[in-house]
Order: C-alpha cells, then structure tokens, then sequence
C-alpha cells in the first residue's frame, strides 16, 4: 500500500517563499501522477498543481500560475512544490495525492500546514 508524508510547511511572512516535498513509498512512484491540493479554514480542498508520471506534463490552478512550479524526483520517489511569492490567501494545510493519472487519485498525505503573515 501507497504512503505519502508531505514536509516544509511553516510560517512565513508575504512575498517569501516554500519548498515542500512528498515522500512516497510503497508502490512504483514512477509509474503514477502526482498531485498537490490545499485546504484552507472552512473551506473545500482545493486543486493546486499536479504533474504527470514522467514529469512532461504539467498543471496549474490560475490562483498560483507564475508563482508555483511542481517537480518530481523518480529516483527518490518524490515530488515537491516550490511556493514563490506567497500571499496570506496561500495559507492552508496542503495535502499531496496520487494515482493511476492525472485527476484520479487515489491516495493521500496527511497534510502540512503552510501559514503566510501580511
């Protein structure tokens, strides 16, 4: 059975930046795609960027394109999500998923938390 656990989240202040990562163990990480959700304070979860099995193919939500970039490492079975220019509305438990494709996921991490200060 699939594992995620996500790291980097904290505390940082507007206008600076995150790198989180997710750790995936359990079955051929390179054979599925990967994605990143969040979820704010009473509020649904949220597509944020998801990128293919090889990496080729990428997405993005309009509220982070140009200041998110997502990346995968196969040969250590992870995928990160580089956070520039953060905004108090980026503040939110982010979750990474995966699954068979793109949009099907089927697994999830159990969050880190990422807070921006104006």
């Amino acid at each position: 059975q699939v594992q995620l656990v996500e790291s980097g989240g904290g505390l940082v202040q507007a206008g600076g930046s995150l790198r989180l990562s997710c750790a995936a163990s359990g079955r051929t990480f390179s054979s599925y795609a990967m994605g990143w959700f969040r979820q704010a304070p009473g509020k649904e979860r949220d597509f944020v960027a998801a990128i293919s099995w090889s990496g080729g193919s990428t997405y993005y939500a309009d509220s982070v394109k140009g200041r998110f970039t997502i990346a995968r490492d196969n040969a250590k079975n992870t995928v990160y999500l580089q956070m520039n220019s953060l905004k108090p509305e980026d503040t939110a438990v982010y979750y990474c998923a995966t699954g068979p494709r793109l949009g099907r996921y089927d697994t999830w991490g159990q969050g880190t938390q990422v807070t921006v200060s104006s």
